[in-house]
């Protein structure tokens, strides 16, 4: 079984290769090729990923490349973790949305609008590139923002699945404090990418949310950095994402006087590249842990080997909407617990949503919608239209003055500007 990874030398990677050394038997890769333009990353990320699996006894054979065509050749699967334009443009994302008093963050709002317009031509380049080498893979995409990129490459038909690792972060969570094997946790897990609610988590059986909040709803509440009121009141657990929502003003008040997340970002990247420099270094680090992306690597493997072994297993996955949400278009993308199989990912039937959530999701779908229009097509108007149409943004002046600054910081990114 060939996997490549495209972005292989983010420090992403050495969680995604214990990954697979630890999960041998659920996904049996026999040789991994890691992508990525960066020699200098690949060099590190290689060698320490060759170490990893040496140390676990894994039979498989690392290389790495920067032929994109040449690493995707033949491989049954693709893993897409890219970040055009680094943490360069990442730092720009959160910061020049401020100055109109607007979130400024990666994956929603105008930043995230950004990274949406340099992404998608990339992925969709790339997308192109695998159906011609390997016709037969699946392209499992965790690039953000992973809704509207995966819906890019669903409507242009490419055999993709989008994963996020906040529903299996709440699995783990919730199984710790319950005191449960993870396997016994079920999530309703239901929204967008970044815009979710769990509301209900089953363990054998019977929903044990109104326990999980009473008895640790204080825990639960600052991992989400929010008051204990708001779960209280909602009676679900939100996403953290769901933050740059319900305490907007807040947020920005922070983001405006402390450093930026892109900066810390670096400046851990800088240091984790050092450590995988370390010939003696065979396992992830430590500080990989405060990187994100926490149980990546189990959700990455699950869904692979779902995608690849026809299991039919459940998983927290990004899907064609298809009538789940009768509110929605068929073609938007959702994030909810669907079927994997070799056919793909095909959502569980979703008890209707209440209006308090509906109404916020249906909102963001639009916006997506425009914001995809405006990474496959370009022009002002587009990139006005979507931040226009965004809840954290929506206003007239607003949406004018973050136009003309996203397209002054990404001119070196969309070819139209």
């Amino acid at each position: 079984m060939k996997l490549a990874v495209v972005g292989g030398g983010s420090t992403y990677t050495p969680e995604l290769v214990d990954g697979f050394a630890r999960l041998r038997d659920v996904l049996p890769v026999t040789e991994l090729v890691l992508i990525d333009p960066d020699a200098r990353r690949l060099e590190l990320v290689g060698g320490l990923a060759r170490r990893i699996l040496a140390r676990q006894g894994h039979p498989g054979r690392v290389s790495w490349t920067a032929d994109l065509d040449a690493g995707v050749d033949g491989a049954d699967a693709v893993l897409l973790q890219l970040r055009v334009g680094g943490q360069a443009a990442r730092q720009q994302d959160e910061t020049w949305p401020l100055e109109c008093g607007c979130v400024g963050q990666e994956t929603t709002g105008a930043g995230g609008l950004a990274k949406a317009l340099r992404t998608v031509p990339v992925v969709l380049e790339i997308a192109g590139r695998v159906r011609r080498r390997s016709p037969g893979a699946w392209i499992v995409d965790f690039t953000n923002p992973v809704g509207i990129v995966t819906r890019a490459l669903l409507g242009a038909g490419h055999r993709a699945v989008g994963l996020c690792n906040v529903a299996i972060g709440f699995q783990r969570k919730f199984a710790r404090l319950l005191g449960v094997a993870p396997g016994e946790v079920a999530l309703e897990h239901v929204g967008l990418n970044h815009l979710t609610w769990e509301r209900s988590v089953t363990v054998g059986g019977r929903d044990v949310l109104p326990r999980l909040i009473a008895e640790h709803g204080d825990a639960i509440a600052a991992d989400l950095r929010m008051p204990r009121s708001v779960v209280d009141r909602l009676g679900v657990v939100p996403s953290y994402y769901l933050r740059y929502f319900y305490r907007h003003d807040e947020v920005v008040r922070e983001l405006r006087t402390g450093p930026s997340r892109a900066a810390e970002v670096a400046a851990m990247e800088r240091e984790l590249l050092a450590l995988y420099a370390d010939p003696a270094l065979d396992e992830k680090p430590a500080l990989l842990a405060k990187r994100g992306g926490a149980f990546y690597s189990e959700a990455a493997v699950a869904l692979t080997a779902s995608l690849l072994r026809d299991t039919g297993d459940v998983q927290v996955v990004n899907a064609l909407n298809n009538g789940t949400l009768p509110f929605l278009p068929d073609d938007a993308v959702i994030e909810v617990p669907a079927a994997v199989d070799a056919r793909g990912a095909h959502p569980l039937p979703v008890r209707p949503l209440e209006p308090l959530y509906a109404g916020l999701v249906a909102s963001v779908t639009a916006y997506e919608h425009l914001a995809l229009e405006a990474a496959l097509k370009g022009g002002r108007d587009r990139v006005f239209a979507a931040l226009l149409a965004h809840p954290l943004i929506g206003q007239l002046d607003h949406a004018e003055r973050l136009t003309d600054a996203l397209l002054a910081h990404n001119r070196d990114h969309l070819a139209w500007a």
